[in-house]
């Protein structure tokens, strides 16, 4: 029996991925105390590894992770926040150019590019609160900081990751009855699908869970946390709250980290354990979760 064009049976969907997204390329943290904050990024194994070529800028990297701490921040140095702030998530995309002109089509907000000499163009949307989408498609053998950033002489460029750490997603704080909205954005702009209200992962399972289309091995995911019932709901709060890190050992990892300095949450209400671990709050902002997670 000779099977018949699908087509002519039924309507082929778009395509599952129709951006290209291939993983999460670096976060972005905002901050007008850039050597405190890298303190903790060390605690927790990232190193430093280039400096931005004009810009106060640098990057931090364990394994696959890449941090970017930008302290070049506008208006003067006193006018910034005292805390610092998950600026900016980059994800990886097939075609930087054609992903942007499609988000832009399906309505999201472009940035303007403020490009300097000897600097790449990074197209980007605008995110959750003051924060930034990057689209990102040189991330193989040729990447972004090939040409805006300058190795620290010294330093291994590819430091290897504590226990294997990886990317495992963001938390992104919403308004009251903002995750319809939210979900919304992230499928109809980048594909994302939702997870079924029982699939849950760590140690703090509240709000909406997001899948990226990425393959099984670049993965990741968005949660999406409302206000406690009855607080009062500020929209301006709507932020990117945390990382969360990927490990096949959490125990392990924690005990890795926790000679590293690093504290972990120890209450009744959140405790380190094998599907997850959360870490104190440093600078008054900063702070991960560990996700158990066995990818490599």
């Amino acid at each position: 029996m000779t099977l018949a064009d699908p087509t002519q049976r039924e309507a082929i969907p778009e395509t599952l991925n129709p951006l290209g997204l291939d993983g999460i390329e670096f976060i972005e943290f905002a901050t007008a105390r850039p050597q405190a904050l890298g303190q903790v990024l060390e605690m927790m194994g990232f190193k430093p590894v280039a400096r931005h070529r004009s810009r106060e800028v640098l990057l931090y990297r364990q394994g696959a992770i890449n941090v970017i701490v930008n302290a070049q921040l506008p208006g003067a140095v006193g006018d910034a926040p005292d805390k610092p702030w998950l600026a900016a998530i980059a994800l990886r995309v097939r075609d930087a150019s054609a992903a942007y002109r499609r988000a832009l089509e399906r309505g999201a907000w472009a940035v303007p590019a403020r490009v300097e000499v000897m600097e790449l163009n990074i197209p980007a949307i605008h995110g959750v609160g003051a924060s930034r989408i990057y689209f990102v498609d040189r991330y193989d053998k040729f990447s972004i900081y090939d040409v805006d950033f300058v190795p620290i002489p010294g330093v291994d460029p590819h430091p290897p990751a504590v226990a294997g750490l990886h990317f495992f997603g963001v938390v992104q704080y919403i308004g009251n009855e903002r995750t319809a909205d939210w979900t919304e954005f992230y499928r109809e702009l980048l594909g994302f699908v939702e997870l079924p209200a029982q699939q849950r992962f760590g140690i703090l399972p509240k709000g909406r869970i997001l899948q990226s289309p990425c393959s099984a091995a670049t993965r990741f995911y968005i949660q999406l946390i409302e206000p406690e019932a009855g607080l009062l709901d500020v929209e301006d709060d709507e932020q990117l709250q945390r990382v969360g890190l990927g490990t096949a050992d959490v125990l392990g990892t924690v005990a890795q980290l926790s000679r590293r300095g690093v504290e972990f949450v120890q209450s009744k209400a959140v405790q380190s354990e094998d599907r997850g671990a959360l870490t104190r709050t440093w600078l008054g902002s900063v702070s991960f979760e560990l996700v158990h997670d066995s990818r490599p």
